[in-house]
């Protein structure tokens, strides 16, 4: 499969793109400060310029976004939801019709009507950015015209998961996968996993959907 990501360098993409590339699919990895590697044809690109990324994106079966403007970024929020906004559109314009993008855990509920970004345990330092994903969720929604998929990361994703690459996983949709211990866990490496099986084999169209072990 041809296949696009954009973010490719970030902690999510990165990880993607290391999984579809060992399944030896042809990938353009789509960043601001695009990489040199054997495993990718790495294009720089301003997503905010949604004709030229139109562009970049023609001829892809699948567009993949792991897109994210950086936690520390005090904009992140506005930032978040005008970049998600110009992919969805530049995805639209190229003609491709499969886009998963990646989001966040806090926009699952974990109760009736209580989504875990608006508990009292959830982070601050993180809010901005997780609610920013949230509100995305909602505006992709009404997308009538991509085949889309969204992913909820199980609610412990980080860098400080050290399963590695297990290549096992539990899915789920609006609310959060939880092993025995109650506790949503997955590592990046998984992640990977999960995105991959559903670029290969797609199971969920127009829908959010999550996955831990």
């Amino acid at each position: 499969m041809k296949i696009a990501i954009i973010g490719a360098t970030g902690f999510v993409g990165s990880a993607i793109l290391n999984e579809l590339a060992d399944r030896n699919h042809e990938i353009t990895a789509i960043a601001r400060n695009p990489k040199d590697t054997s495993n990718a044809k790495w294009v720089a690109s301003d997503i905010f310029n949604v004709d030229s990324l139109a562009e970049i994106l023609k001829g892809h079966d699948t567009v993949i976004n792991a897109y994210n403007p950086g936690w520390t970024n005090p904009n992140i929020y506005n930032d978040s939801i005008t970049g998600s906004k110009a992919i969805q559109e530049a995805v639209k314009k190229s003609g491709v019709k499969r886009f998963i993008t990646i989001g966040g855990a806090g926009s699952l509920y974990i109760a009736p009507s209580v989504q875990l970004v608006d508990t009292a345990e959830f982070p601050k330092e993180i809010f901005d950015g997780a609610n920013a994903a949230r509100h995305y969720l909602e505006i992709i929604k009404e997308e009538k015209e991509l085949d889309w998929a969204f992913f909820s990361p199980a609610i412990e994703m980080h860098q400080g998961t050290k399963t590695g690459r297990t290549g096992k996983y539990r899915l789920g949709l609006e609310n959060p996968v939880f092993n025995e211990e109650q506790r949503s866990i997955l590592s990046v490496e998984d992640l990977a996993v999960v995105i991959a099986d559903e670029t290969e084999n797609p199971k969920h169209h127009q829908v959010r959907f999550t996955a831990a072990y």
